[in-house]
């Protein structure tokens, strides 16, 4: 069953970018949920598709999607769809590259198939439990790295300031990119160490994301070291850490409990 949802959500990512390209760079339409936070006519567009499409195949299944008002029921599913049309918006409108539909299903608060695509980039990256994760068809692996100090860590700013570790922040090399579940690939893919997120992550930015990481290798935890679980009532995790079990491991260990 996982790898049929798998190849489900392939199928529809590769629909969904066809729908977003057709907004991009032509000046959609977009509106501020508030705290700076877009939403474009692109974004409604996919997540009216994918709802309709991927439900007319698993009609018992439930949804989640950042751009679907929350509908309870979902907490009664066994298996939920857990969507974010378009993951990183900020650089969708402003004609960048970087941003991605992030598909998963999650069964009984786990994920067991997921699919990140970034259409302009022409990355797909699939993952299904138990069975590994691909990029554009080819397996990847996480990094190989055992030591934390010049790690490459992909992370926003914020999440090194001192308040937030036992000592003094590591000495990594910080990176940053627009989309979570691009950051999540990216370490799946062994280009970076790690990733970490400090404040709540919502579920739809990350679940496909930490299947992916998960089954290429990678160690996968919110900030404080718990399992990830998915189809939460409130549909957000204690921040996310991923990387190679050594840098993850180190990371965790040096963060503050607050």
């Amino acid at each position: 069953m996982p790898g049929r949802d798998t190849a489900l959500l392939e199928e529809a990512a590769r629909e969904a970018g066809e729908i977003a390209t057709g907004f991009w760079r032509e000046d959609p339409q977009v509106w501020d949920k508030g705290g700076d936070d877009p939403v474009s006519e692109a974004d409604f567009a996919v997540d009216t598709h994918l709802k309709e499409r991927l439900l007319a195949a698993r009609p018992e299944y439930g949804w989640v999607s950042e751009e679907t008002e929350d509908d309870p029921v979902r907490l009664e599913a066994e298996r939920v769809f857990i969507v974010d049309p378009i993951d990183g918006t900020r650089s969708f409108v402003k004609g960048d590259k970087t941003w991605a539909h992030s598909l998963a299903v999650a069964e009984k608060g786990r994920v067991i198939a997921a699919c990140v695509f970034l259409p302009v980039r022409e990355k797909m990256y699939l993952g299904t439990r138990g069975a590994g994760a691909t990029l554009n068809g080819a397996a990847i692996r996480a990094s190989g790295r055992d030591a934390l100090e010049g790690a490459s860590v992909l992370s926003p700013k914020v999440s090194f300031k001192p308040e937030f570790w036992t000592g003094d922040p590591p000495q990594v090399t910080r990176h940053f990119r627009p989309s979570l579940a691009y950051r999540l690939a990216l370490v799946a893919e062994g280009r970076f160490d790690a990733m970490l997120t400090l404040r709540p992550a919502w579920e739809w930015d990350i679940a496909a994301g930490a299947l992916i990481a998960e089954e290429a290798g990678a160690r996968v935890a919110d900030r404080h070291g718990g399992a990830l679980r998915f189809n939460s009532p409130a549909r957000q995790t204690a921040g996310v850490v991923t990387g190679a079990v050594p840098v993850a491991e180190a990371i965790l260990s040096q963060l503050s409990d607050g």
